[in-house]
């Protein structure tokens, strides 16, 4: 492998367009493939050559890739701005297995809130009683269970449904009670320290609407909570026997396969869980075994490495042509642009290159009647991850196969092009990068593994550009700035606290608000 430092990627030589690669060498579909567990990942598209690959993987090697991936898996405090251990693989190991954290073999107490999740989950699924959840939560404690709730739906309960609350906007809370009946409806209150405000605001509505129609007494059996602090949930009325717990050593966005998915659990089952957690840590043990060489996540990481640092493509646009996955571009969007978004290093000083990219998508095929006009011919090139399944989980056979070959025509498309010089506005010029990952069927346990493989891809990019992928101080300016200015909605404005295009706003909305 050629050593080379992230700032010489601009220098490299350009790959040839993909028609010439592909012409010059027969075994480039072959040699650009690999599995891992149950994903077939394809990069024979992607804008690379064996000369780019060998640069790539060198600087992988050279940047401490596999120091900090050990690092990780050995609980090593890897989140330096808040000094914590990143520990989310942790959630997903085997009973018996070890995740040594602060000296203490983390996955027994693991297992603990795994079997409690269990136990609660069976209860509600097999009482009758209950038929619709609903997880009041924001940021990781909604997109999460949100994404895979609506991914899993053919192995849901079929007679409990789930609705997700984030948004403090009133609309959302309102459409969602409105269509509930409180006597059959459970509240999954998720909040870590139970102090987020849009959360604590959207469940204290939830709470007044119960306890209207069913009586304070009521609380204790309509609410359950995912918390850590013990107090403020006994403080809502919530029965503390029915708190589940989850651990500093996991962020939010990587949560999905903690407490936080209880609501997914519910509706699909603890055993079904138990798969999706085992797909997880089938990745898992593919990152942290396999070669460089072979290693599907750091591969893919450092093409789009490759993409922002060395070629200058600022967005990703993640494609699934799986309706059920429709959510999954907006889960990633927070996954990498929350983790990698940064413009400090780990020493605290500004980074000298581009960091995370902009992600985005919509499934197929209706992004193809939106945006995919500027994917063909725009004047920016967007690199695109293609989502796709051997088999759909319903009975039309004849969809499906219409879908799939929409997938596969426009991952031809996107790369070959096609010329017309006689016709400029029906000239493809093709060379639009993109990858094609393929799986049998969106199973749990599929859903695991696409999650952990764009999770490690997240956590080899921060490496390379020497950024702390776990924390997210960015969120926080905005938080504060926003706790002030709301008693000035009611009360008396502080102008001497804004700038006074702020002071203008504030003093039209209360103006209009009266």
């Amino acid at each position: 492998m050629n050593n080379i430092d992230l700032a010489a990627l601009s220098d490299l030589d350009r790959p040839a367009h993909l028609r010439d690669l592909f012409a010059a060498d027969p075994t480039r579909a072959e040699r650009y493939v690999a599995e891992a567990g149950d994903l077939r990942i394809d990069w024979s598209k992607a804008a690379v050559d064996d000369s780019i690959m060998s640069s790539l993987l060198g600087l992988a090697a050279s940047s401490g890739v596999e120091e900090r991936r050990d690092a990780m898996f050995a609980g090593e405090h890897i989140n330096l701005t808040e000094d914590r251990a990143v520990g989310h693989a942790a959630l997903r190991m085997p009973r018996g297995s070890t995740f040594t954290i602060d000296g203490e073999n983390v996955v027994p107490a693991v297992h603990e809130v795994l079997d409690a999740m269990g136990a609660f989950a069976q209860r509600v699924r097999s009482a009758g009683t209950i038929r619709h959840v609903v997880n009041i939560g924001i940021g990781g404690s909604d997109l999460g269970p949100a994404m895979a709730y609506r991914a899993l739906r053919a192995d849901r309960h079929p007679d409990i449904r789930c609705s997700f609350v984030s948004n403090v906007d009133g609309a959302d809370i309102a459409s969602v009670l409105a269509d509930s009946d409180p006597a059959s409806t459970l509240f999954i209150v998720a909040s870590k320290t139970f102090g987020t405000i849009e959360t604590l605001t959207n469940a204290r509505t939830a709470r007044d609407w119960l306890v209207a129609e069913l009586g304070e007494a009521a609380v204790a059996d309509h609410f359950v909570a995912v918390s850590t602090n013990a107090e403020r949930v006994a403080e809502f009325g919530i029965d503390t026997d029915n708190m589940f717990g989850f651990w500093d050593w996991v962020g939010g966005r990587y949560s999905v396969d903690s407490a936080i998915g209880l609501s997914v659990m519910i509706a699909i089952g603890p055993d079904a869980f138990a798969d999706f957690l085992a797909g997880f840590h089938l990745v898992d043990e593919h990152f942290r075994t396999a070669p460089l060489d072979r290693n599907v996540p750091v591969i893919l990481a450092m093409i789009g490495v490759w993409y922002a640092n060395g070629l200058g493509h600022d967005t990703k646009a993640v494609l699934p042509y799986a309706h059920d996955l429709a959510r999954f571009p907006a889960y990633l969007q927070q996954l990498d642009m929350e983790s990698n978004g940064k413009s400090v290093d780990l020493a605290g000083a500004r980074v000298q290159n581009d960091t995370g990219p902009i992600v985005w998508g919509e499934p197929g095929t209706n992004g193809q009647h939106a945006f995919y006009q500027l994917l063909h011919q725009g004047t920016r090139i967007v690199p695109c991850d293609f989502i796709g399944f051997a088999h759909g989980n319903h009975e039309h056979q004849q969809h499906h196969d219409l879908l799939m070959s929409n997938l596969f025509a426009q991952s031809e498309a996107l790369a070959f092009g096609r010329s017309n010089d006689a016709e400029p506005h029906r000239n493809f010029e093709g060379n639009r990068p993109n990858t094609v990952i393929l799986a049998e069927r969106l199973t749990p346990s599929v859903l695991g593994q696409l999650i952990a493989l764009y999770e490690h891809i997240v956590h080899v990019q921060g490496t390379i550009w020497g950024i702390d992928s776990y924390d997210q101080w960015g969120v926080e300016l905005g938080k504060e700035l926003a706790n002030q200015i709301t008693p000035e909605l009611i009360d008396e404005p502080q102008p001497d606290r804004h700038d006074s295009a702020t002071n203008a706003l504030i003093a039209w909305y209360r103006s209009h608000r009266a």
